[in-house]
């Protein structure tokens, strides 16, 4: 009886979440201001609430759980911390003035602030981090209908792929933010549902040096705290130059409903994340006393022997939520990226055959998908590929962002220098690492006695500090000459245009 309730429930929301996405098909009209942006008319409950959803992925909840398991509190409560404090960091800083801007996709900052070259680097750097993104939420949610569905995991990807594909192109980000919003609504309930369960049946029994107390976990390298502040500073400050989280801002109806929205998803981050998190301190130990010998995610053996049926679909369907969202989001703010930005075809470009930029955008989420579904069929793990996405992003996109808004002197070339030399700087120290953020490197690792795993952590708070060093002192090289004078010029122009 719990199997076919778990087998039913999934699929029925599988349905209907596919159905929303279709609904919402409607409001595009064969616009692609309206498929990238939602027409720049998200409300801001809509807008929240999708921000949310793309904070709480299957790293925040999944991952979250095992971690803490393993490692203690802050090992997995530094996840959902990591994306509220994105999103705190955005309201104060980024928000309004992205949303001002009036950009169709986070890229085009890029150009207007620099140049095209800088444009297109910045371009490739997203759709390959977000790549492994989108990989990693196919990844659990194979996992997830292998263990519930009954499904093979090759076939649990397909499926969560061909769903999350037609949704997701037939009504762009109105589907998104549609989807989103009640998916948040899901993992909301399912997890302070689970929260409360568990405290008033078992209770929350924490270990010694384990709990939120436990703040060696933040200062004693030797029990985790170098890894633990890697993730915090590649969530907290990586996430912002998400290609799907800046979407979600350009499509807020105003500069203040943006920082609104980013306020209200902080605090929504953090009551669906961190009640995973105390779940799982006490987790191993009711596990223990009722026999059950965890063979897989912590969190579903849990689901599986402890929580009540219903309970346990709620929270399956909120892990779902959790990776669709997430997917949703990498599918189309990558697609239109190569679209709009690599292939340089802009909104305003149609022909007789209608939007070029919507039609592009369409095949490339076809490809996107494809590439996904491959890099999850062959690394079948998601912490390497979702906790890397994001490191590039803080490694060599953050500072330019920053730069291009708040520092006069930033040039392209210093821009440029950061991208390249702070991403480059990432992937030489992962693939001579033999863990990242704990986890195995099992994706591409070349051995050798220099790096251990004792540095792990350090990696991500040293590729961004040189990407620093080489923005400010080439923008400082490169600032007073002619040339760059008449490209920020150039761009200027370009700029207001855009905006017209």
């Amino acid at each position: 009886m719990e199997q076919k309730l778990l087998f039913w429930g999934i699929l029925v929301f599988l349905f209907a979440t596919l159905g929303i996405g279709m609904w919402a098909a409607k409001q595009v009209k064969g616009d692609s201001e309206n498929y990238l942006v939602a027409g720049r008319g998200l409300v801001l409950p809509l807008a929240a609430a999708t921000l949310m959803a793309q904070s709480v992925d299957s790293n925040a909840t999944l991952g979250n759980t095992d971690l803490v398991g393993k490692f203690g509190f802050w090992a997995g409560a530094s996840l959902p911390i990591g994306l509220a404090l994105c999103l705190f960091l955005t309201a104060l800083f980024f928000a309004k003035p992205m949303n001002r801007m009036g950009l169709i996709t986070l890229p085009d900052f890029y150009r207007v602030k620099y140049n095209r070259q800088t444009e297109v680097v910045a371009s490739f750097l997203m759709v390959l981090s977000f790549s492994f993104l989108l990989a990693g939420n196919l990844v659990a949610g194979g996992y997830m209908f292998e263990a519930f569905l009954g499904t093979s995991y090759t076939a649990g990807i397909m499926l969560l792929a061909i769903v999350v594909f037609i949704y997701t192109a037939s009504g762009g980000l109105f589907a998104v933010a549609y989807t989103d919003a009640i998916q948040v609504g899901i993992a909301f309930v399912g997890s302070l549902g689970l929260l409360l369960f568990i405290a008033g049946n078992f209770g929350l029994n924490i270990a010694a040096d384990t709990g939120p107390l436990a703040l060696a976990q933040l200062s004693d390298p030797a029990a985790g705290a170098a890894v633990n502040w890697a993730t915090l500073l590649a969530l907290g400050f990586g996430d912002i130059v998400a290609i799907d989280f800046m979407a979600r801002i350009f499509a807020a109806d105003s500069p203040e409903t943006a920082q609104r929205a980013c306020l209200i998803g902080c605090v929504g981050t953090l009551i669906i994340g961190i009640p995973f998190s105390l779940i799982a301190l006490s987790a191993p130990q009711i596990l223990a006393s009722a026999g059950i010998t965890p063979d897989g995610p912590l969190l579903y053996a849990l689901l599986d022997g402890i929580v009540p049926p219903l309970l346990g679909l709620l929270v399956i369907v909120a892990i779902l939520s959790a990776s669709l969202s997430t997917a949703d989001g990498a599918i189309l703010g990558t697609s239109s990226v190569i679209a709009h930005n690599i292939i340089g075809i802009r909104h305003d470009d149609h022909n007789a055959a209608g939007d070029r930029l919507l039609m592009i955008t369409l095949v490339m989420a076809f490809v996107i998908t494809t590439l996904g579904v491959i890099f999850a069929l062959k690394v079948p793990q998601t912490g390497v590929l979702l906790l890397l996405a994001f490191d590039l992003g803080f490694a060599g996109l953050v500072v330019p962002l920053a730069g291009g808004i708040y520092w006069s002197k930033a040039t392209w070339q210093g821009a440029l220098s950061c991208i390249i030399l702070g991403s480059l700087t990432r992937l030489i120290l992962f693939v001579l690492m033999p863990t990242t953020f704990g986890i195995d490197n099992t994706l591409l690792y070349i051995p050798n006695s220099i790096f251990t795993a004792d540095f792990d952590g350090f990696p991500t708070m040293i590729s961004p500090l040189v990407g620093l060093v080489a923005f400010i002192l080439v923008s400082n090289i490169t600032g007073g000459s002619k040339i760059t004078r008449q490209s920020v010029r150039s761009e200027e122009r370009e700029a207001q245009l855009y905006r017209s």
